[in-house]
């Protein structure tokens, strides 16, 4: 059993972590601007805070094994996200990432492709350099998970594929992934670590 905080607790990636943590008996700080929702569910402690104030981000996730990180890339700075879990001495890093800086040909990210949506561009440009940041990172023990290109609500399955930093596609050429599949995933990689200081994916 772990010692869990999530970032972004209530979000639609971050509940779904929630949930499998708890399902598997973890122990879970949930943190988000109002995580007033989440306050007495067992096996949760709900912290309400902006984590742009990176003291009280530090101060609330000192003590735990393991921080998951599903905010928005465009709305906090990597060092912002990346500097308060170095500060509070918590070992590592798990970050619910895009799949924009995924490849779909040798150089060529799925975000350089022409019908990407411009709608989506900031929040994936964001991602692949936080991924980049990361890979520059030399003493924190991080791991970047990517999800398909769709990034969907769907069944907890347990049947998906893993990859590294290419896009995943199934035979019919799609590329998905339910929140709550890739949320198994993290916590595989939480409870078997796989990828430390490494970028992989999951997929259909």
């Amino acid at each position: 059993m772990s010692n869990i905080a999530i970032i972004g607790a209530t979000g639609r990636a971050g509940s779904q972590l929630l949930e499998e943590a708890l399902r598997r008996g973890h122990n879970v700080t949930a943190i988000a601007r109002d995580a007033s929702s989440l306050a007495g569910r067992a096996g949760v402690v709900a912290k309400s805070l902006d984590v742009s104030d990176t003291n009280a981000y530090a101060k609330a996730i000192a003590g735990h094994d393991v921080v998951i990180s599903s905010t928005h890339f465009s709305t906090i700075s990597a060092h912002a996200t990346i500097d308060p879990v170095k500060q509070a001495g918590v070992p590592r890093l798990l970050v619910v990432g895009g799949a924009g800086s995924l490849f779909v040909a040798p150089g060529v990210r799925l975000i350089d492709t022409p019908n990407f949506p411009d709608e989506y561009k900031t929040e994936a440009t964001a991602g692949a350099a936080f991924l980049d940041v990361l890979r520059d990172e030399k003493d924190l023990n991080w791991t970047f998970q990517s999800p398909s290109a769709l990034f969907v609500d769907g069944e907890r399955s347990g049947a998906f594929r893993l990859g590294k930093d290419d896009l995943l596609v199934d035979v019919s050429g799609n590329s998905s992934i339910s929140f709550a599949d890739f949320a198994i995933a993290m916590l595989d990689e939480i409870e078997r670590p796989a990828h430390p200081r490494q970028r992989f994916t999951v997929g259909y």
